[in-house]
């Protein structure tokens, strides 16, 4: 059976709320989790592929839901420097 998508809606939140928001998630999160992340700061279209980048998760789709980004990720391994 495949794990729920978790949901992590972080919009009217301001950089870097949305990514430390996403960053608890993931930790608690299995390896092959799928997370959606909703967020209405413009900055999040930086920070969050940036984010993703330096702990190994992969950014799998961006596009926009309710006026707001929606960036689906999915957690890989931890990487070196993770914690």
């Amino acid at each position: 059976m495949e794990e729920p998508e978790i949901v992590i809606d972080a919009r009217g939140h301001r950089c870097p709320v949305p990514t430390l928001k996403l960053r608890r998630a993931l930790e608690r999160a299995p390896e092959g989790a799928r997370l959606t992340l909703l967020a209405d700061d413009p900055l999040a279209r930086i920070d969050v592929p940036h984010f993703l980048g330096q702990v190994g998760s992969e950014l799998a789709a961006v596009g926009e839901e309710a006026g707001a980004m929606r960036f689906v990720v999915i957690k890989r391994p931890r990487s070196p420097g993770w914690e």
